[in-house]
């Protein structure tokens, strides 16, 4: 759960950087001339879109527009990539390292939000910590990007993450452990029984009869994956006019369909924690 919300925390500030870059000025040769000597001193932010032209440095990346060439410093940046998808919902970015990048055919499309400075008497896009840069390669429709990108970002399966293996082992092996410290303790059965059977809780919701509530929790917490998705969009203002209304309607909607998601998957597994303790009691493995 730690993980999930940290997840959720990350990609929900990806959502707002990115959407505010977007509105930034397209930069272009004729505003790039324009631009002052001291341009450091002003917090002049732009976003960009082109073609990779190639990758020199080893971490300076140029990107061919209509009309100009620019360089992007790679150095602390998070660069992630759109995949193509065939379906109706957009792929989740994933963030990409610089060895992934340079694999990349010379032509692919780019997308680059951030502060322009001037480095080694050139002017390139930075990131800093403060201002960190959003470099996404995709292959989509220029026009379809945010979409993409804002719905995209809101289909990856936040409760399965880097923690999840961890916690899960060290669960399991937790009880393992505390099942085999009362083993021949009469006085504890009841606890032993109890251990063993939590040790099965991560399968809980896939095996019968539980599982028909594990399927409805899917089902609710999908739809409200799509509300919180048409709430981003509803935010930013990327929804057809037919579409448009207040976005806290949907996160209404959407915390309430959670609520019933969660309810659903622990009554799915509660029942089938009582199936297996009137099976054991049932073979006399248990008694009350």
């Amino acid at each position: 759960m730690a993980g999930a919300l940290f997840s959720r925390n990350n990609w929900r500030r990806f959502r707002n950087r990115f959407n505010d870059l977007s509105r930034c000025t397209l930069l272009n040769y004729r505003l790039y001339r324009q631009l002052p000597d001291d341009v450091n001193a002003e917090n002049n932010f732009f976003r960009f879109t082109g073609e990779i032209e190639s990758i020199t440095d080893g971490h300076t990346l140029w990107v061919k527009g209509e009309d100009l060439t620019i360089p992007v410093s790679l150095e602390k940046t998070k660069c992630f990539l759109l995949p193509k998808h065939e379906g109706a919902i957009p792929v989740a970015p994933a963030q990409i390292r610089l060895n992934t990048i340079c694999t990349l055919t010379e032509g692919a499309k780019v997308f680059i939000g951030g502060q322009l400075k001037m480095k080694n008497n050139r002017l390139s896009f930075y990131s800093s910590k403060e201002n960190p840069l959003i470099v996404i390669f995709y292959n989509c429709p220029d026009d379809d990007l945010p979409r993409e990108i804002i719905i995209g970002s809101r289909t990856r399966r936040e409760y399965w993450n880097a923690v999840t293996p961890i916690s899960l082992a060290a669960g399991v092996l937790s009880l393992i452990y505390i099942a085999a410290s009362l083993l021949g303790r009469p006085a504890f059965h009841l606890t032993l029984i109890t251990a063993i059977i939590a040790v099965f809780i991560p399968v809980l919701p896939i095996i019968p009869p539980g599982i028909l509530l594990t399927v409805l929790h899917q089902r609710f917490m999908q739809n409200a994956t799509t509300l919180r998705a048409n709430r981003d969009l509803a935010k930013f203002g990327l929804l057809s006019e037919t579409q448009k209304q207040p976005y806290r309607r949907f996160d209404i909607r959407a915390y309430s369909l959670e609520v019933f998601a969660w309810i659903t998957l622990l009554s799915g597994i509660i029942i089938n924690i009582i199936f297996i303790f009137l099976i054991l009691f049932q073979f006399e493995v248990i008694t009350l």
